[in-house]
């Protein structure tokens, strides 16, 4: 009788099997089942992403058109980053910074220091690509923004990920077009505003989507339709093709991988590779 085994000589070719050998065959072993709901759910992050990018747009354009004063674009990033701080320790009851062992009065040193800087730094910013033009800003500032959106962290344990470079990416490209605008005033404000909603805006979304879920929906619903209403002043068609790039993130795309994940067909036997099951780690010693 053939035995699965080479430490014996048997007489039978050397890629042979009987019968028993698709005894042990699995399909599926270890394959997700997705459910609609969760998969629209975890597509918001995406989505408040897209929108993050979008009003950070128009807000430099409507700078640039004079539509929209510094003062104005720093007192409403002032209140709305107060309401935020304000927001970010209340949705856990303040656990979070308890375990980080960071204070509040390192939060106001730390924000005092980067104002600080930044507003000292305004006027190099402000002419720091007078020799570049304008086309190769927006072509620059557009690259980034898109690089940020591939690298950024939407909670996947993929190689691609890195939050580090996303932010630097998003932060070049409001140099760039924080370059273009009139006055040092003007930079200082826009590079004040993508380090609030592209390093700080995400922090809180994530502590709602792990406290309150219910929340973060609303807020996503919310900030996309602001998002939305906004490009609608400057352009009707952008905004319909934006909105159907929304609607296609958070809607049609879970159905077609509720789908795709009835066709997989993944199978498992003897003829995988061993797995070392056992602890190896008192031979390391």
């Amino acid at each position: 009788r053939w035995q699965k085994v080479l430490y014996e000589r048997q007489p039978f070719p050397d890629n042979y099997v009987d019968q028993r050998f698709l005894e042990e065959l699995r399909k599926n072993v270890r394959a997700r089942r997705y459910r609609y709901r969760a998969v629209v759910f975890q597509s918001g992050a995406v989505v408040q992403q897209l929108c993050s990018v979008c009003v950070f747009v128009l807000t430099w354009w409507y700078m640039d058109a004079g539509m929209l004063s510094p003062q104005g674009l720093f007192g409403a990033a002032l209140v709305s980053s107060l309401l935020g701080y304000v927001l970010f320790d209340a949705v856990d009851g303040g656990a979070g910074r308890w375990a980080s062992g960071r204070t509040r009065w390192a939060d106001l040193k730390s924000t005092l220091v980067f104002a600080a800087f930044t507003y000292g730094f305004s006027p190099v910013l402000k002419t720091l690509t007078e020799s570049i033009s304008t086309d190769t800003i927006y072509a620059m500032s557009a690259l980034m923004l898109l690089g940020h959106l591939i690298f950024f962290d939407y909670g996947a344990n993929a190689a691609i990920v890195s939050s580090t470079l996303s932010l630097n990416m998003a932060i070049f490209a409001s140099v760039c077009l924080a370059s273009r605008l009139p006055r040092a005033l003007h930079a200082f404000v826009m590079v004040t505003f993508a380090m609030q909603i592209f390093a700080l805006w995400p922090m809180l979304q994530k502590k709602l989507k792990a406290q309150t879920p219910r929340c973060y929906v609303g807020v996503t619903v919310l900030f996309a339709l602001a998002a939305l209403a906004g490009l609608a002043t400057v352009s009707s068609v952008g905004a319909v093709l934006f909105a159907s790039l929304l609607l296609t993130i958070s809607c049609l795309c879970p159905y077609c991988l509720i789908r795709l994940q009835l066709l997989k067909d993944n199978i498992h036997g003897p003829w995988d590779e061993a797995e070392i099951k056992e602890d190896l780690s008192r031979f390391l010693m």
